[in-house]
């Protein structure tokens, strides 16, 4: 029976299996093809190199995020939509815990977007709906660098708990992430600037004030 003709889909799904498996830094081409029963040399065909790989694996789980049960629902407020976002983040962390590092420490796709979800479209997309619900600009930028600062320091915490040792996930070999063009992103586009400025000594502030007032409602209830 002759072999099915390899696609980079497969080589990509293949690779987030390995990983899943036995972490990115057991990962290598040889390792890989053999998993596919194939040459390593023939997955060079699809892909640069395992730099490219991880690269592009990191991007497929993200991707998938749009294919989630919960994005397929239609939120009722922004509300929603923020915690239907954050669950769906949740579930893809935890059913792919050796993944999450490399999801957090990949170059992203521009130098302003922040962690966890690092894409240009996802980024766009967060942003966009945000505004839908009448956020104006500045309070849609203070929102996602919010909303992402929970996020990651949430998740970091409760895959750590899990056993995953972040720091031995990373991929060493991890090089600069290649910036894609905004011409397909115009809300990500008109934000750029917002969203490079850093005011982390504030955020950092004001994320405390928050916690503190939500302690200090809790222990006066």
């Amino acid at each position: 029976m002759a072999r099915q003709r390899l696609r980079q889909e497969d080589i990509v799904r293949a690779a987030i299996a390995f990983i899943d498996e036995f972490g990115v830094q057991s990962l290598s081409m040889r390792r890989l093809g053999m998993s596919l029963e194939v040459e390593a040399m023939a997955l060079y065909n699809y892909v640069s190199g395992r730099e490219e790989l991880v690269s592009l694996a990191v991007d497929e789980l993200i991707d998938d995020l749009f294919d989630d049960e919960l994005m397929q629902e239609q939120p009722a407020s922004w509300e929603a939509f923020l915690r239907f976002v954050a669950n769906a983040m949740r579930d893809l962390a935890l059913s792919h815990p050796r993944m999450f590092p490399l999801m957090i420490t990949q170059p992203p796709e521009a130098p302003w977007l922040r962690p966890p979800l690092r894409s240009v479209r996802w980024v766009d997309y967060f942003l966009t709906t945000l505004q839908d619900y009448g956020f104006s600009d500045e309070r849609t930028v203070d929102a996602y660098k919010a909303f992402t600062s929970f996020l990651l320091g949430h998740l970091v915490l409760e895959v750590s708990a899990m056993g995953i040792d972040i720091a031995s996930e990373i991929d060493d070999d991890a090089g600069g992430g290649e910036s894609e063009g905004l011409g397909d992103y115009p809300t990500l586009r008109r934000l750029q600037t917002m969203l490079a400025d850093d005011h982390s000594d504030r955020e950092f502030d004001d994320g405390l004030d928050d916690l503190i007032e939500r302690i200090r409602a809790t222990k006066d209830a």
